[in-house]
């Protein structure tokens, strides 16, 4: 059986992570905050949890070394219907919808080159529902990258290393003509602005959530950041398929996670140095890396980064794809999924959970109600990082002496880290954004009847 190398994994955590957010979210947390210098806090804060996560997750990756991550950690520390509900999140939208809005990003940047596919009449209208090309453009990708990976893991890697190294190279390359040359340096006027600017936005556009609340304004400026910073995880879904798991899975996912954290806190600085407050605040359709390339290389540099753009979500999207069909035949074997998703094919790969997967993807393409999920789903996310991470403190008091291979780092600083600063983000969530929070509540519990239907039949 083929089998995925470090360097694989690493692409794979990599790749799942960088899509489409980091071109785009930071101007939605400039208008919620108003200051570089909360900008760069905010990616901090992210950084930190993100990277603490990761090094809880790995203890979790020696103790359990076989697919279905996440999964299979919640179920085998608190229950199948614990891991269930995760399961049934990771399909109707965490997953899928990522899948669907990463592709559809893929089309829109896509379009920014062939203006064609912007103007096209829709294929189907009725009322508010309508097809269009941008759709089916983004469908054909998911079904492109499904049908790969259904022909082994070593043609779904292939793909996942390439265009991963080439917008980690990419994404390099902006930063240092960034940094080299930009001619009139905004870094220092927007780092200025000072710490309270928050408090003092008004005029049409700005957002005012939290009032002169810092801690709400940041947990709200926080959403897109933490959702640019999330499917690292993904890599333990394929634990099974990684060459000793026990060592690299915890190798990957800490390095990943670190690397793309630098790299997103250095497009940052590149995005204040290149543009005022107000660009960055305002840019058109929030494509602040747009105009930060048009400020660096020209006109020309917007051409440059909509094809950066392209390579990022292509590799994001097969990442996603390629981990997140494991999870779901783990959940089949389990009696709780689609029996047919137990089966691997002749290139050892689970093919009809891969097309299962495509397919719903697919149709939330079509539905165009994704990206509201998405965002109302955020908050759901957090809430099983920090299961995740309390199942670390949890199996050290109930079962000390199982096997560690690896023991997580800082423990329990970092566990308590991530908890503390989750349950805060949430917290204020609820407080400051209650639209991110009960939405999702309501979608998970709608997990809860399906599952005991489920048992019932069984």
């Amino acid at each position: 059986m083929q089998k995925l190398k470090l360097w694989d994994a690493t692409m794979i955590v990599m790749g799942s992570m960088i899509g489409s957010g980091i071109f785009i979210v930071s101007s939605d947390i400039m208008r919620q905050l108003g200051s570089g210098w909360w900008l760069l806090v905010v990616w901090l804060i992210t950084g930190v949890i993100t990277v603490s996560a990761a090094l809880c997750y790995g203890e979790l990756s020696s103790i359990f070394p076989k697919a279905g991550g996440q999964y299979t950690y919640l179920t085998e520390i608190f229950g199948k219907l614990t891991g269930f509900l995760y399961g049934w999140g990771l399909f109707t939208v965490i997953q899928t919808g990522t899948i669907a809005a990463v592709a559809v990003a893929f089309s829109k940047f896509t379009a920014y080159l062939i203006p064609q596919l912007n103007d096209a009449a829709p294929l189907f209208e009725y009322g508010t529902f309508k097809i269009t090309w941008l759709q089916i453009l983004g469908i054909a990708v998911i079904m492109l990258l499904t049908y790969n990976n259904t022909r082994g893991i070593k043609s779904g890697k292939f793909i996942q290393s390439i265009f991963t190294a080439s917008k980690i190279l990419a994404l390099v390359g902006l930063i240092v003509l960034g940094l080299i040359f930009i001619k009139d340096s905004h870094l220092s006027e927007n780092l200025n602005i000072g710490t309270s600017a928050f408090q003092n936005l008004k005029g049409e556009g700005w957002t005012s959530i939290s009032g002169s609340a810092v801690l709400g304004g940041i947990a709200a400026a926080m959403v897109g950041s933490v959702f640019s910073s999330v499917a690292w995880e993904n890599v333990t879904f394929v634990s099974g398929e990684i060459e000793n798991p026990k060592r690299n899975v915890v190798r990957a996912m800490v390095i990943g996670t670190t690397a793309v954290i630098i790299l997103y806190i250095l497009c940052n600085i590149v995005y204040l140095s290149a543009l005022s407050r107000d660009e960055i605040a305002f840019a058109a359709n929030d494509r602040v890396a747009v105009a930060a390339a048009e400020k660096i290389m020209g006109e020309k540099g917007t051409i440059v980064m909509a094809i950066l753009v392209m390579i990022s979500t292509f590799g994001c999207i097969n990442g996603i794809v390629l981990s997140g069909a494991r999870v779901f035949q783990t959940m089949a074997k389990d009696g709780l999924f689609f029996k047919a998703a137990t089966q691997n094919n002749k290139y050892d790969v689970p093919e009809k959970s891969l097309w299962l997967q495509g397919i719903w993807a697919s149709l939330l393409c079509l539905s165009g109600q994704y990206g509201d999920i998405l965002d109302m789903i955020s908050f759901v996310i957090v809430l099983f990082y920090m299961l995740t991470v309390f199942g670390v403190i949890w199996l050290r008091f109930k079962k000390p002496f199982i096997p560690r291979s690896y023991k997580t780092f800082l423990y329990p600083v970092n566990p308590f880290i991530y908890l503390i600063i989750g349950i805060m983000f949430c917290v204020l969530l609820i407080i400051y954004k209650p639209n991110y929070t009960w939405p999702g509540f309501i979608l998970l519990l709608l997990g809860l009847p399906i599952y005991f239907i489920i048992k019932k039949k069984q």
